[in-house]
């Protein structure tokens, strides 16, 4: 396998650190339940990259780019998913309930959220579909290959970006946490974001 070229780790960096839904989802839950559910958020989302990888490298995310109706269906489940995950912010409820302690349930809740969340933007896989192979040069031996070694990079950077914010916003969870009126903007914040991300989803194009 070829080396990684700097242009894709550094182009990656940037997409990966840009604020986006995995970043709020992990915001989020390293505020309301601390580091250990950071690090569970970081390992849903990289969790939920796999199937849009997956699909790039085999040619699904094409059907999603041609077909409107199967754009159109997985984009309206991401959008309703959003809006459900901005009610339970304002409610307190669910991934987002404030928790001093992260058992085995509460984590895998967390894990199959931050999965939720990215599996159910088609935005994604059209995103690796046109990403990816810029990075492959014409006379490359092996394709396929290559575009393992791009992907397994690209997650293992998303993981450790998103741990690194989670981790950051767990070390001043303590200060939050024991500030209701805080803790009631933050909520307000983190649903008003999700809001955002739904609407700029739901007016997304192909």
């Amino acid at each position: 396998m070829g080396s990684m070229s700097i242009s894709f780790l550094l182009t990656s960096l940037i997409v990966i650190a840009s604020p986006g839904t995995g970043v709020l989802y992990t915001l989020a839950a390293a505020l309301t339940k601390g580091s250990r559910a950071s690090i569970a958020a970081a390992f849903g989302c990289t969790l939920g990259i796999v199937p849009h990888m997956s699909a790039a490298m085999l040619g699904l995310a094409a059907v999603l780019h041609t077909s409107a109706l199967a754009f159109a269906a997985l984009k309206w489940l991401g959008v309703l998913y959003l809006m459900f995950m901005a009610w339970q912010a304002l409610r307190e409820r669910g991934a987002l309930a404030v928790d001093a302690r992260l058992d085995g349930r509460s984590a895998r809740r967390v894990i199959v959220t931050g999965f939720l969340i990215n599996i159910l933007n088609p935005k994604l896989s059209i995103f690796f579909l046109a990403f990816l192979p810029q990075f492959i040069a014409a006379n490359e031996s092996h394709p396929l290959m290559r575009m393992l070694e791009l992907s397994a990079a690209f997650m293992a950077m998303t993981f450790a970006v998103f741990a690194v914010y989670g981790l950051f916003a767990a070390s001043v969870r303590d200060r939050i946490v024991t500030r209701p009126k805080v803790m009631t903007w933050l909520r307000r914040v983190f649903a008003g974001g999700f809001a955002a991300l739904g609407a700029r989803l739901a007016f997304a194009e192909r």
